[in-house]
């Protein structure tokens, strides 16, 4: 029996054959995913609770993680969706008024290894200087040959469907900042705009947001179509942020085909992926993707730097939408597209709903409203 203090030896092997020895500060076993970094200095339980990491191990880059524990009210899904987290050093004794348990109890109580003891400035070059890479954390085996074969053969990310793994079973209202299960009501409120969600990973945040600018918020899951969408009678429609690939979603895609044009539309993230699909464009892989809440994206009509939220791997390509949309944010960093727009529809690729991040950009929610009535009024 190991001693109370003991730490549980655990290995981190890329595909690349690159090792990284450390310990872990919570669960047990083995889990691959796609290994990324993530920028931020705080905000790690947002970060574990995004659905759009399902897939991925993430690294913190910050050398100092758990030290303020886990609450309830950053919740930005109901549970912990990412394969894996890897800190340099773990708190153990987290304090903060509004704590309720902490880090490593809340990794285990999903079953989630946490690693720790590792260099992680050297997995963070590696991973920026080769790009995102496949790994396997382990906890039963110290033979490095055994455990490459295993994560060599894991698919990755490029070509699945995680969107259904983290998408609601069933449709449910977003009511008074809490998910409200049931039926949703036949009629309209009289006094609210109806913005309906598919949910293809939502954030909490994104419907907090819309509740907040007086919107009703139901949400569908990611296989709804777009005739059950239309049936709700919505005023708007925003296609949620979500992991994986997009080119693997052809049936959102459809769907999107669908209400374009339709009703007003806002896409994030991933729902700016699919839109760019939709209109007849095609994303790629970025290299290490962008993963943090300092990342600088100009906005082309002003002219003004705006500090964004970011957590992706694909990207739609500017040239496969050029004559069908307008480009509206440019990313700083690398030049990549940020963000476009066409009539009754437009999207974003960063996360205007911060949690965690700036909030430079939540301007957009208030933005989508607006057009929202602007439409009503022109119907009426």
């Amino acid at each position: 029996m190991p001693l109370l203090n003991q730490k549980q030896k655990a290995l981190l092997v890329l595909e690349d054959g690159s090792v990284f020895e450390g310990s872990a500060f919570a669960g047990s076993g083995e889990t691959m995913g796609e290994v990324v970094f993530n920028t931020g200095m705080t905000g790690y339980q947002e970060i574990i609770t995004d659905p759009s990491y399902k897939g991925q191990i993430v690294t913190m880059t910050y050398p100092l993680v758990g030290n303020y524990g886990i609450n309830d009210e950053d919740m930005e899904s109901a549970g912990i969706h990412l394969e894996g987290f890897i800190v340099k050093e773990y708190q153990s004794n987290p304090s903060n008024w509004r704590m309720r348990r902490s880090l490593k109890s809340f990794l285990e109580d999903y079953g989630k290894i946490g690693l720790e003891g590792i260099d992680t400035r050297a997995l963070t070059r590696r991973l920026r200087l080769s790009g995102s890479m496949k790994g396997i954390i382990s906890t039963q085996t110290q033979n490095i040959s055994e455990l490459l074969a295993k994560v060599q053969a894991y698919p990755g990310l490029v070509g699945r469907d995680l969107v259904r793994e983290v998408s609601c079973s069933k449709p449910y209202l977003w009511k008074n900042g809490a998910p409200s299960p049931g039926k949703i009501p036949a009629k309209k409120p009289v006094k609210k705009l109806r913005v309906v969600v598919l949910d293809c990973g939502v954030k909490y945040n994104i419907l907090r947001l819309l509740e907040k600018n007086g919107c009703e918020v139901p949400v569908l899951p990611a296989s709804s179509t777009g005739a059950e969408i239309l049936a709700l009678k919505p005023d708007g429609v925003l296609l949620s942020n979500g992991p994986g690939d997009p080119a693997a979603l052809p049936y959102i895609v459809d769907t999107a085909k669908v209400i374009i044009g339709k009703v007003p539309v806002f896409g994030i993230c991933l729902g700016h992926q699919i839109i760019g699909q939709a209109i007849g464009g095609y994303t790629e892989k970025l290299k290490f993707g962008h993963h943090g809440i300092n990342q600088p994206v100009k906005n082309e009509e002003t002219g003004r730097i705006e500090i964004t939220s970011q957590n992706h791997g694909f990207v739609v390509v500017p040239e496969s939408v050029a004559d069908k949309a307008e480009k509206t944010y440019l990313n700083l960093n690398d030049n990549t597209s940020e963000g476009m727009r066409m009539p009754r529809a437009f999207s974003v690729q960063y996360h205007p709903e911060a949690a965690p991040g700036p909030r430079d950009t939540e301007y957009l929610f208030s933005q989508f409203v607006e057009i929202i009535k602007k439409e009503k009024g022109k119907k009426k």
